[in-house]
């Protein structure tokens, strides 16, 4: 406890404590039982705290809860979802490890060293999620991935979130914020068929939270750093 109280600020252990109290309690209100989906939720806590203090295990959690979540995607029919998690965002989050391993502030490992993406670098990440987006969306319509539309622009936003957290930008936060409304909007429609998906939204509703703080946090860790060079 003395090493979080430590690591983390008071604000930081307030919001990953209540984050868990809120998906818990959402679970054990509609959750039916699933503690597998119960239990990835939670892992996907612990891999935003660490996230958003730019600390590499944050990428191992992220590894993790990818498998996990590709798995409850499955049970919805949601092979968008799946597919995205195993074949993208899992090997993703491997290039990311390496990536903020190979570069912490100062030898520090568990704070990386915050980039700068420069604009011609933007425009080539918008080309490939365009790419990406195109060829997933063929693939997810042969499969009859449910709610496809919305199965698409989940696609688009988790890949500019993948890429811009392996190339250590401050903005992955905010990608991975458009990704939660996105799947906040996919949970919500699969709630009207079965009821217990209600706990899901939840689940991205508090991950929505902490993806603007993991923006508001890199973006303070960059000016620090640079004050630092």
């Amino acid at each position: 406890m003395k090493k979080l109280t430590g690591y983390f600020t008071r604000f930081e252990l307030a919001l990953w404590f209540s984050s868990m109290a809120a998906i818990i309690a959402a679970y054990l209100i509609f959750g039916s039982g699933n503690y597998f989906t119960l239990t990835a939720s939670l892992v996907g806590t612990g891999m935003l705290i660490f996230n958003a203090k730019g600390n590499p295990a944050g990428q191992v959690l992220a590894i993790i809860f990818s498998v996990m979540y590709a798995v409850v995607s499955y049970t919805y029919a949601y092979y968008g979802e799946m597919i995205t998690y195993l074949g993208m965002t899992a090997p993703m989050a491997a290039l990311s490890l390496v990536s903020w391993l190979r570069n912490p502030f100062k030898g520090k490992k568990s704070e990386v060293t915050v980039n700068k993406l420069g604009k011609k670098e933007i425009a080539l990440m918008l080309v490939l999620a365009a790419a990406v987006t195109i060829v997933f969306y063929f693939i997810m319509r042969a499969l009859s991935t449910a709610n496809l539309e919305i199965s698409t622009a989940s696609i688009t936003t988790s890949f500019a979130a993948a890429y811009l957290t392996a190339r250590r930008s401050p903005y992955f936060g905010l990608a991975y914020a458009a990704n939660d409304v996105v799947l906040i909007v996919m949970w919500i429609m699969a709630t009207h068929e079965n009821p217990s998906y209600f706990s899901v939204i939840i689940c991205f509703i508090v991950f929505l939270f902490n993806d603007i703080y993991g923006f508001v946090n890199w973006k303070r860790m960059r000016k620090k750093q640079s004050d630092c060079i």
